[in-house]
């Protein structure tokens, strides 16, 4: 009696991202990365890909052996569970916010027919804006209702993409939100920054306030609300938003334009990397310099992510809640791993539920103060 090699490796792989790694080398974590969100966030193409390749197993008999057999019940149940944890995310994102009511709403259509980040219809995309003098590095993507009139004052979403500070371009990350958001109303903007190694730490936080001033200068051009900006971003994107946000008016890292206003309403960290740049100055963790008058922040990471250890977006969530006077949201989503923005997934349309509902109320507090 054969054992299906083949078969048995296939498995194992729909079955690796029920595992929670420890830290790990960059080397290792960037595969085990890409392996656990293409699983992980497209249930239902890995659920179609095990009930194919167990059909194959069965007509040429492999399901004979008793390890394949054990193999292919261990994986279903692995499997399960993966379903399991994405539906759970919506609950988890409930308790976090407390008191704030967020949507149940989950077009599982979406889940089941086409998870891939298609912009609708009714959302229409402005191609390569510049808003700083580094060409392409310095454009952005900008994504509104079809039809807005600029008449309307639209709250702004930016955003920023991850990419260990070294690669990435906009439009590439966390585009289910975009596109949501834009059908709702917003006007979102998804940047290009400059990189590593020519560009410094400072390079990329004048960068992101280049880009708010830019937003307040261009508000009536576009039907934005100045007064109602959200900066959000993945993974190396999320620390950039959170340092802006936390150097508000420092004229450091606005050369030029030091008289801008680049304050904002709030921000929005997916999967952050929230620690010190790579130069390892105190004064780059976004962790380390929590202003007392921060904006709201909501911090949501994966309990499995292998490239920023969940552990680290806790501690960050524990300093803002010690520092800042505003509010803060922290949710840890079950059996996530990094990049789990990229897709329609189950888990992904729970956070921007709760992204809607944060900004609404960090929106109506800024109203009162």
């Amino acid at each position: 009696m054969s054992i299906p090699v083949g078969y048995l490796i296939g498995l194992a792989v729909l079955a690796f991202p029920v595992l929670r790694l420890p830290r790990v080398p960059m080397s290792v974590g960037t595969p085990a990365f890409f392996v656990s969100m293409s699983i992980n966030e497209l249930p239902v193409l890995a659920t179609l890909a095990f009930g194919a390749s167990t059909a194959l197993a069965v007509s040429e008999g492999d399901l004979a052996s008793p390890v394949a057999i054990g193999a292919a019940v261990l994986a279903a149940a692995c499997l399960g569970l993966q379903v399991w944890r994405g539906v759970a995310t919506l609950p988890v994102l409930r308790r976090a916010m407390g008191p704030i009511d967020v949507s149940g709403r989950l077009p599982l259509w979406r889940v089941l027919a086409f998870p891939f980040a298609v912009r609708p219809r009714a959302v229409e995309r402005v191609t390569n804006l510049s808003y700083g003098p580094f060409g392409r590095r310095n454009s952005m993507d900008l994504y509104r209702r079809r039809g807005a009139t600029t008449g309307a004052r639209a709250p702004v979403l930016v955003h920023f993409h991850g990419g260990y500070y070294t690669t990435g371009h906009k439009s590439s990350q966390s585009l289910p939100m975009l596109h949501r958001l834009a059908e709702r109303g917003w006007v979102c903007l998804s940047a290009n920054y400059r990189l590593r190694p020519a560009a410094t730490f400072e390079d990329h936080l004048v960068d992101v306030k280049r880009l708010v001033a830019w937003v307040r200068a261009h508000a009536d051009e576009w039907g934005v609300d100045p007064e109602r900006i959200v900066l959000s971003g993945s993974s190396a994107g999320a620390h950039m938003s959170a340092m802006a946000a936390f150097t508000d008016g420092d004229p450091a890292y606005q050369p030029g334009f030091e008289d801008a206003d680049t304050s904002v309403s709030a921000v929005v960290s997916l999967g952050g990397y929230l620690g010190r740049y790579f130069d390892g100055r105190p004064e780059t963790s976004p962790t380390e310099n929590v202003p007392a008058d921060a904006p709201p922040v909501l911090v949501v990471h994966g309990t499995h992510d292998s490239l920023v250890p969940v552990a680290d977006a806790r501690r960050f969530a524990e300093r803002l809640r010690a520092d800042s006077r505003n509010l803060v949201v922290y949710a840890e989503l079950p059996g996530a791993h990094h990049g789990f923005d990229l897709y329609w997934s189950p888990r992904f349309m729970a956070v921007v539920n709760a992204v809607e509902a944060f900004t609404a109320e960090a929106f109506a507090r800024q109203r009162v103060r």
